[in-house]
């Protein structure tokens, strides 16, 4: 082939900043043909909604891990079928809590069903600096998206200081001692690296992925019509927060309409646009469905609004 679409892939534990790059990184090369695919595991995409832009290819698939038994053939036809758009080229943003381990196994998936079309050009992990030792400490993912990524991008500088910058650096590298590393905040940072070889720093072998139906987590979606006490409802964040790794989405308030992402009961807000599909908030639990309990009786106990609770 001519041309082939020169291909990354986005890892990062939830809430660490992934959009946001994603976001930043399509401003600069607003003028080449981009495809996104884009992978969560809530029934409905919100960051979806967060790059979307004109002349962008965006396909999301949700419900589970891209890397996992359940998702993996779903995402080879996907790439098949992103492969004829003539991108020049395609960002994959996996979930949070994907392990991309076996990334090598989709790769030859593709190759073998469709043919020789991307131009591989390694992991991008970004790294929540605020949180990162807790994260690594409880789950194995975090350890799995550093060993396997080309480049680890520390986001989130500014809310720590110099030493445990350092600190977090000299973890990354004994996890993966190849991986070239780069400092960040609000995701922005040198993007040369679409010009540079990331592959040079493979040092991991591909193995099998911990993403499986057994420990998919369990995703809500919470719903309500009508405006919200921004004062209650963050009362109610800090509280359900406590049994989630993350909560993130679209929402109505007293002073008007609000993106909201919640990390480790870190809360922000951001004024967005009307949402035409209504008031929306993903639940991602970090205790299965016995989160079902605490999101229902905290609303009823704090917020005189009716909410609907879905798988």
């Amino acid at each position: 082939m001519s041309k082939k679409i020169k291909l990354y892939m986005l890892s990062g534990f939830l809430g660490a900043g992934k959009t946001t790059f994603l976001k930043s990184v399509l401003n600069d090369i607003s003028d080449k043909k981009v495809g996104v695919l884009m992978n969560e595991f809530g029934k409905i995409s919100i960051d979806g909604e967060i790059v979307k832009r004109d002349g962008l290819e965006l396909v999301e698939i949700n419900r589970g891990s891209i890397f996992c038994s359940c998702l993996k053939l779903s995402f080879v036809d996907t790439m098949c079928k992103m492969a004829d758009l003539d991108l020049d080229y395609l960002f994959v943003e996996s979930s949070g809590l994907a392990d991309p381990s076996n990334v090598d196994d989709i790769l030859f998936g593709v190759k073998h069903n469709k043919g020789d079309f991307y131009d591989y050009k390694g992991i991008i992990s970004i790294v929540d600096a605020l949180h990162f030792f807790d994260q690594l400490e409880d789950l194995e993912t975090v350890e799995r998206q550093i060993k396997h990524c080309h480049l680890a991008v520390i986001n989130k500088t500014d809310l720590v200081d110099k030493e445990t910058v350092e600190k977090i650096k000299e973890k990354i590298t004994e996890i993966n001692p190849k991986t070239t590393i780069q400092e960040a905040s609000f995701a922005k940072f040198n993007y040369d690296f679409l010009n540079e070889d990331l592959l040079k720093n493979q040092w991991a072998e591909s193995e099998e992925t911990t993403n499986t139906k057994e420990n998919k987590p369990k995703t809500l979606m919470l719903t309500y019509e009508g405006v919200v006490n921004k004062e209650d409802l963050t009362k109610y964040l800090e509280e359900v927060s406590k049994h989630t790794f993350r909560m993130k989405g679209f929402v109505k308030l007293d002073d008007g309409w609000n993106q909201v992402d919640v990390v480790n009961r870190k809360i922000d807000y951001k004024p967005c646009e009307e949402k035409p599909e209504g008031c929306q908030l993903v639940l991602i639990s970090k205790i299965g469905p016995a989160i079902i309990k605490p999101a229902i009786e905290t609303w009823k106990e704090l917020i005189p609004v009716e909410m609907k609770l879905k798988n």
